[in-house]
């Protein structure tokens, strides 16, 4: 069966990532993964217009990404966007850039489609919760195998709460805690009762530092981010211990990416809001989301494995 390379770039309020896998029918092989802090969502103004700068930095990147996964053999290649793109009055503009730049045209997902994605990629089957917590917005997806049973994308992220409230202190905390539960309070209020999964997991980059720091790791070891549990007893520890320093202080901890230190905290209430509104006492962080999910949907994937590291 021939094999090829494909590649997915994923545009998201805080950073460009992509992911290149090799596909042999319906199975796919991860062949490695890359990441740009671009904070597209700093360059949304309060006209819902992208600036030129936001979007010409985060092109850039794409585009550079595009260049190397086809020198490296990619016959194929999707790129899409999630919440600072679909918020933009002038998403038409940003998207002429990312195909003049990429050669490929932008899907922008819908709060949905991004809710599933990350659904897809992050579950390895059985009954599960997802929660994928971007600079955006947040998912919250219960689902079943591959099949999503209920999604929901909060208009919430780690950089939209650092825009709202400021976090110096943590006597700031249960303020954008809150802040953070009303916005879920709402967006749950249309659905019908959840009934509660059998377990929960989180992708993105407030678990992925989670992991790092909880397990006192330094933020560039990916061998054991994944799989690591995180009880809401942690979670609340890292708040305090985080929101007690300043952001300077934060970059020189080593278990912390030195892009995040002024909206990890952000994310952290985010999560905590969830796991107090939602009743999750413990939830395990997963490596893979939206890229993963896109990566299988685009191209009917029953597995996308990961080779293990040499040692």
């Amino acid at each position: 069966m021939a094999e090829r390379i494909a590649a997915v770039i994923g545009i998201g309020s805080n950073s460009v990532r992509m992911l290149t896998a090799q596909i042999s029918g319906d199975t796919g092989v991860r062949l490695g993964r890359e990441r740009a802090a671009t904070r597209l969502f700093a360059g949304l103004d309060t006209q819902r217009r992208l600036s030129r700068e936001s979007m010409a930095t985060t092109a850039g990147a794409a585009g550079e990404m595009a260049a190397r996964a086809r020198a490296r053999g990619a016959e194929a290649l999707t790129v899409f966007a999630t919440s600072a793109t679909r918020d933009a009055v002038n998403a038409d503009e940003f998207a002429a850039l990312i195909r003049e730049k990429t050669g490929a045209d932008l899907l922008v997902c819908s709060g949905d489609e991004e809710a599933a994605l990350s659904f897809i990629g992050a579950s390895d089957g059985g009954d599960c919760g997802v929660i994928d917590i971007g600079g955006g917005s947040t998912e919250v997806v219960l689902g079943e195998g591959m099949q999503v049973r209920s999604a929901v994308s909060c208009q919430m992220g780690a950089v939209r709460l650092n825009r709202l409230i400021a976090i110096d202190s943590p006597a700031d905390l249960p303020g954008a805690i809150q802040a953070a539960a009303g916005v879920l309070d709402d967006t749950l209020a249309g659905q019908k009762a959840w009934r509660a999964p059998a377990c929960w997991r989180g992708t993105g980059g407030t678990f992925t530092c989670l992991s790092a720091l909880v397990r006192d790791v330094d933020w560039t070891d990916r061998t054991v981010m994944h799989g690591t549990r995180l009880p809401r007893a942690a979670v609340w520890e890292q708040a305090h211990r985080l929101a007690a320093l300043t952001v300077p202080q934060r970059m020189e901890i080593h278990s912390l990416q030195p892009s995040r230190a002024d909206i990890v905290v952000h994310g952290i209430c985010i999560l905590l809001a969830c796991m107090e509104r939602l009743d999750i006492p413990e939830i395990t962080v997963s490596e893979y989301g939206n890229l993963d999910g896109m990566m299988k949907r685009t191209y009917g994937l029953k597995s996308l494995i990961t080779l293990p590291l040499p040692r």
